[in-house]
């Protein structure tokens, strides 16, 4: 069976983020990944901390955080006393965060490839206990931690191809997250590059949401606005988005992502999803893992309103892998 995963974002109370987590392990899931969306969600490191004291064997972990809005150190040293809290549980998901989550705070994103590639040496750094001296983006002076372990494992999620050859020669794990499925082959390619020329074999997760049910196309609706205008030329081009229709997303999006919504047709999401009967849905699951060389699958929830059916089901599907 295909070890499975599921990313919860915290926009509901934590009481019921936890209540979601405890389901989710009892599911027999083995991670829960907590997105860092600043103001829009309740924040990461404290519902990371309730989920550890909610649960008991399931890993949590940042799905993801960015060397931006916090600084390195202090991510560090957030995940190194959830780790000790939870009896080693934690993981640490870095990528170089996104508009949606850095625009209402004012911060720009320059140089993305320094900033997480120091972002990771600084927290691989600490964790081991060592005292750290660096310059760069991440300049520490004398810093240590007294209470990390040195093999915390440190996983990158982006799309980039410089972004995730620069993953394959660092993490230790790689979250290929809503990628046009025809394309897989191309990112997977870019991690084993930069995984090669250092002499690493990162995990690969791949991530999507499975659809069994048409209906759930709507909840995923909005949140294929960003990733599609964001998404390179050859994939707008594959899938049938002229630069005309770029723009109009992108200006509807202004007003909201439900605004911006109506503007994908469900021809746009299927090339990104796993769609079909349960039965269905596990036979692809099993053939982009096997053809890719894929470790685990992380379910994307879109919407949290019924993420306890969407939870079940996928159980359901990963039973039949």
């Amino acid at each position: 069976m295909i070890p499975g995963a599921v990313m919860l974002i915290a926009e509901e109370p934590v009481a019921e983020v936890v209540a979601l987590a405890r389901l989710a392990e009892e599911l027999g899931f083995a991670r829960v990944w907590v997105p860092d969306e600043g103001l829009a969600t309740r924040d990461v490191f404290v519902t990371m901390a309730a989920i550890a004291a909610g649960t008991e064997t399931i890993a949590i972990g940042t799905g993801i955080v960015n060397p931006y809005s916090r600084h390195p150190a202090m991510v560090a040293s957030a995940i190194a006393t959830i780790d000790e809290m939870s009896g080693g549980r934690a993981f640490l998901g870095y990528g170089a965060g996104g508009s949606l989550t850095l625009g209402p705070l004012g911060i720009d994103r320059p140089h993305p490839l320094a900033h997480v590639r120091d972002a990771i040496t600084a927290c691989r750094e600490l964790f081991s206990g060592r005292v750290v001296d660096l310059e760069g983006t991440v300049p520490l002076h004398g810093a240590s931690m007294g209470y990390g372990r040195s093999d915390i494992e440190i996983w990158f999620a982006g799309r980039g191809p410089r972004m995730l050859t620069q993953a394959g020669a660092l993490a230790d794990g790689v979250l290929l997250e809503f990628l046009h499925k025809p394309s897989l082959g191309y990112y997977v390619g870019r991690v084993r590059e930069g995984a090669r020329a250092a002499g690493r074999s990162p995990k690969l997760c791949y991530s999507t949401t499975v659809v069994t049910d048409p209906a759930r196309l709507d909840q995923i609706r909005p949140h294929m606005t960003y990733r599609l205008v964001d998404s390179p030329p050859e994939v707008r081009e594959a899938v049938g988005i002229s630069d005309s229709d770029r723009d109009r997303i992108r200006e509807a999006m202004g007003g909201g992502l439900e605004a911006a919504a109506p503007l994908i047709p469900d021809e746009w999401i299927l090339p990104f999803v796993i769609m079909g009967t349960p039965e269905e849905c596990a036979a692809e699951l099993v053939e982009i893992t096997e053809r890719h060389g894929m470790d685990e699958f992380m379910v994307a929830v879109a919407d949290m309103s019924d993420a306890d059916v969407l939870m079940t089901q996928v159980a359901e599907v990963l039973a039949n892998t």
